[in-house]
C-alpha cells in the first residue's frame, strides 16, 4: 500500500495515470467531494466507487470551492488535510485539488469509465450527466443512503458544546 503522500497528484498527471491504467485494461473511476470532517459515509461513498472499478481517483474540492459551496466558516479541515485524509483511505488510489464549480473540466481530461456520485444525486439530477455522456462514461450513484452529514455531524457538536 502507498503512503497517502504518493497518492497525491496534480491534475495534469492524472490523465496519463487514467490512460496506462486503460491500457493495462483496468477501469478507472472518477469519485469527488469536500470531504470536509470525513465520516463514514464519505468511507462507504469511496468504497461504494472502488467497487465500480480497479483504479479510484478522487477529486477534493479547494478551500475556496468549499467555501462558496457550503458557506461561511466552511471548511473546517483545510484543503491539504481533507486530501490527505481521502488518500489515506486504502480503497483510493490517487488524489487531485479541484478549484472548479463542478468536476466537467476532469471528466474531460481524466475520461474515467465510470463516475461515482453520491447517493444524495440520482442519475437524473448529477451536475455533470450531459458531459458524461457525450464521453461514453456510465454514471453510478454509489454508497450508503444520505443519511451522515458534515454538517450534521456540526450542528451536533455545537449542540453538545451548548448544553
Amino acid at each position: 500500500m502507498r503512503a497517502a503522500k504518493t497518492k497525491m497528484v496534480q491534475a495534469m498527471q492524472v490523465r496519463g495515470l487514467a490512460a496506462k491504467a486503460k491500457l493495462e485494461g483496468k477501469r478507472v473511476v472518477f469519485a469527488n467531494g469536500c470531504f470536509d470532517t470525513l465520516h463514514v459515509g464519505h468511507v462507504r461513498y469511496l468504497q461504494g466507487a472502488r467497487e465500480e472499478g480497479d483504479v479510484l481517483i478522487v477529486g477534493v474540492n479547494s478551500d475556496a470551492s468549499v467555501h462558496r459551496l457550503k458557506g461561511p466558516g466552511r471548511p473546517i479541515l483545510d484543503e491539504l488535510a481533507r486530501a490527505q485524509l481521502v488518500a489515506a483511505l486504502r480503497c483510493v488510489d490517487y488524489v487531485l485539488l479541484f478549484s472548479d464549480a463542478n468536476v466537467e473540466r476532469l471528466l474531460e481530461e481524466i475520461r474515467p469509465d465510470v463516475h461515482a456520485k453520491g447517493t444524495d444525486y440520482t442519475a437524473e439530477n448529477v451536475p455533470e450527466r450531459a458531459v458524461a455522456e457525450r464521453l461514453g462514461i456510465r454514471v453510478a450513484i454509489v454508497g450508503d443512503a444520505k443519511e451522515h452529514s458534515t454538517r450534521a455531524l456540526l450542528e451536533s457538536i455545537r449542540k453538545d458544546a451548548n448544553a
